[in-house]
């Protein structure tokens, strides 16, 4: 954990290199098959090295037989786009305020630059990654959220073009799955009237991984995990648990959406959801391939 990501790793020997795989290899068998729904953001996506290792992850994972699904975030690259044209972001309880130029812009710098980087990286090491949003193969079917005051349940925010995942039809998924792609997602959805919607890429990817009954998710993010109120890490939580530190406002911010959707996937069959930290160089195969714990687990009961 003290290497930072330039270190340089240390040399091992052959010997070393095969118990590490020995140790794996439980792991490798106990996931064979099984779908990972993985939610890039944050540093992992802005540092070049990171980036790197996170394109080897992913790709690796594809090869020892496990079934990887890729959901991007991308809200520093908007925030720098929406300053190009000089426009501010706005948060309301986490949510980014969405009006029509905005989803405009939304648009274009998810399904287009952040998501076609991440298809070119995991391509680059060795994968066969596909770009989608919610508008490919039906995928994601929306409509407007409606947003309650978090202190007064009868006060309503109007957040623009922000979604409300309807359904999710995952056939497209499946089909690239079987046939060794890896789906690369854009948060976006589309409602009746073909209208886009920005949806919060940690509830897409809680909700995708519900639909796909997958084995883990997995949400990768700025901090080591969730951390007490002293700073440390909570390597277990609990759904009571969680009430409690939402209501002592040990959980706040961009956390709330992150937590809620990880306990919504937790209590709707996925076995396991993980919140690691995406600074930590190949983050998700020390979570998903030792015995380690690095990150916060959520379990639903």
């Amino acid at each position: 954990m003290t290497d930072s990501p330039n270190s340089t790793p240390p040399q091992l020997s052959p010997r070393d290199k095969a118990d590490i795989l020995a140790q794996a290899l439980p792991y490798i068998r106990k996931f064979h098959g099984k779908t990972l729904v993985i939610k890039y953001g944050g540093n992992a996506m802005t540092d070049p090295a990171l980036q790197a290792a996170f394109a080897e992850d992913v790709v690796l994972l594809k090869l020892v037989g496990m079934n990887p699904v890729v959901v991007h975030g991308g809200g520093p690259q908007i925030e720098t786009a929406l300053n190009r044209l000089g426009k501010k972001g706005e948060f309301i309880q986490g949510m980014r305020v969405t009006d029509a130029e905005t989803m405009e812009v939304v648009e274009w710098v998810l399904a287009g630059e952040v998501q076609q980087d991440i298809v070119g990286l995991i391509n680059q090491a060795g994968g066969k990654a596909v770009g989608l949003t919610g508008r490919d193969g039906g995928l994601i079917r929306a409509r407007k959220l409606k947003m309650v005051d978090n202190q007064d349940p009868s006060k309503e925010h109007d957040v623009g073009q922000v979604g409300d995942i309807e359904s999710i039809d995952p056939s497209v998924v499946k089909a690239l799955q079987d046939d060794a792609f890896i789906p690369v997602i854009s948060p976006i959805g589309f409602g009746e009237h073909n209208e886009s919607y920005n949806i919060n890429a940690d509830v897409v990817a809680g909700k995708l991984a519900t639909v796909l009954r997958a084995e883990k998710l997995m949400l990768l993010t700025n901090t080591p995990g969730v951390l007490d109120k002293a700073g440390n890490l909570l390597t277990e939580l609990s759904a009571r648990h969680i009430d409690e530190l939402f209501a002592d406002g040990t959980i706040s911010g961009g956390m709330l959406p992150k937590i809620a959707g990880a306990l919504d996937a937790a209590r709707s069959g996925v076995n396991a959801v993980h919140i690691i930290d995406g600074r930590v160089p190949h983050a998700m195969l020390l979570e998903i391939l030792t015995d380690q714990a690095y990150g916060t687990m959520i379990r639903s009961h």
